[in-house]
């Protein structure tokens, strides 16, 4: 059996854990620059309030209501589900980690192990963090999330479900619309809604041929895990990315080419770090850069350009190099940018580079210091404590967020204080 444990509203969750006066009162958490609602309470979602809902269009409708708004604030999201997680890694041993709020727990073949007991200990001990979570127990993984879906929408007293026998999966697949079924994207939902099939019980109800022809091999594993046969493996490791990118929106439109240039040795230094963690090494970059496609009266530009690099490089201090230079061949004066991004491309194990003939970078230099900058941003918990020039302190190019909580459990000034 495998169980998804999913926390209810994450977003909101974390933000009412240390505010206890916004209980019961409609909350949402905004997305990056403050743009659209990517998290609500429940009393907001009664309020009528979309997820995705542009947040400037609501201004009015959130003050009359007395919505609490705020900004993400992924730094303490990512503390508290890391707590949260090493509370399921206490409770079984293969935990699979599928989001920030999300997990896959494995449970096995124990036909002595109460799973309602036990999926209701799994609650308590995690509500101890204080968040409330949602648990789902099936044979499959697909199942797992219809479970934990069905938990959420009709079982709101006690956040659990167990689908153990034939009469229980068959009614969350017949609960279960085809676009809600997990690995269902538009397009298959699409093409099962024009040949009839509403639910995941009319898909499980034909035939494995049916399946095959019309939904290749990937329908034919989603087929059999709705009849309980296991198909999508557990991942208890976090597999190597093969590419990896940074680009985000800026706070402001930017016109002048040292604000962006900043803004893109910032996004690089990061991507760096996260190629240096996963011991890769990239052979490529893209360099791109975007206007406010929304803003119909400014003039509209979006250009990127690739550069193969002489030899593959985990370097922050190359990769700037290389990323200054790509941005040079794209940038043209006279637009207002909104969006710069950089992606890493081609990545190889660090003890597979091929050196060059006529390389002239002392490479184990930059290694020793490479490691260095890491050990000591990871010591004091941030990481552009030590950084290169080019990253600037510039505020310009930085995310809008007007509505940011503290960081309650991560910097030491936003510990709270109580006073008796």
């Amino acid at each position: 059996m495998i169980a998804l444990v999913d926390c209810n509203n994450f977003y909101v969750s974390c933000e009412r854990l240390f505010q206890p006066h916004l209980r019961g009162r409609p909350v949402v958490v905004l997305s990056n620059n403050d743009g659209c609602v990517i998290s609500r309470s429940e009393e907001a979602k009664a309020l009528g309030i979309e997820m995705g809902a542009p947040a400037f269009l609501m201004e009015d409708f959130l003050t009359v209501h007395n919505v609490a708004v705020y900004s993400s604030n992924y730094t303490l999201y990512g503390s508290l589900s890391d707590r949260v997680m090493s509370v399921l890694q206490e409770y079984c041993g293969t935990v699979e980690i599928y989001s920030i709020d999300e997990a896959f727990l494995y449970l096995g073949d124990m036909p002595d192990l109460n799973l309602e007991r036990y999926a209701a200990d799994l609650r308590q001990a995690v509500a101890a963090v204080g968040i409330q979570v949602s648990v789902g127990i099936a044979p499959t993984k697909t199942l797992a999330k219809m479970a934990n879906r069905f938990a959420k929408k009709t079982k709101k007293d006690t956040g659990l479900h167990v689908l153990d026998t034939p009469e229980k999966i068959h009614e969350v697949l017949e609960y279960t619309q085809v676009a809600d079924i997990w690995g269902v994207g538009p397009q298959y939902a699409s093409l099962l809604q024009r040949h009839g099939f509403t639910t995941a019980a009319a898909l499980a109800g034909v035939s494995a041929e049916w399946v095959r022809k019309n939904m290749t091999t990937v329908g034919l594993r989603l087929w059999n895990e709705l009849h309980g046969m296991q198909c999508i493996e557990m991942e208890t490791g976090v597999p190597d990315k093969k590419n990896i990118c940074v680009a985000r929106s800026f706070g402001q439109l930017l016109s002048r080419r040292e604000d962006v240039k900043e803004a893109l040795a910032n996004y690089t230094a990061i991507a760096g770090r996260k190629l240096r963690k996963q011991g890769s090494c990239c052979r490529r970059i893209q360099v791109f850069i975007q206007t406010a496609i929304y803003r119909l009266q400014d003039r509209q530009l979006r250009h990127a350009t690739t550069m193969e690099l002489p030899v593959a490089t985990a370097s922050t201090a190359e990769l700037l190099h290389f990323a200054e230079e790509a941005l040079s061949r794209i940038w043209r004066d006279g637009y207002k940018f909104k969006k710069v991004g950089i992606l890493l491309l081609d990545l190889i194990p660090a003890g597979q580079v091929q050196f060059g003939l006529f390389d002239q970078v002392n490479r184990s230099r930059d290694e020793k210091l490479m490691k260095a900058m890491d050990c000591i941003n990871q010591a004091f918990g941030r990481q552009d404590l030590v950084k290169f020039a080019a990253q600037g302190y510039g505020r310009k190019w930085k995310l809008r967020q007007e509505r940011l909580s503290p960081c309650y459990t991560t910097r030491l000034s936003d510990i709270l204080t109580i006073k008796i």
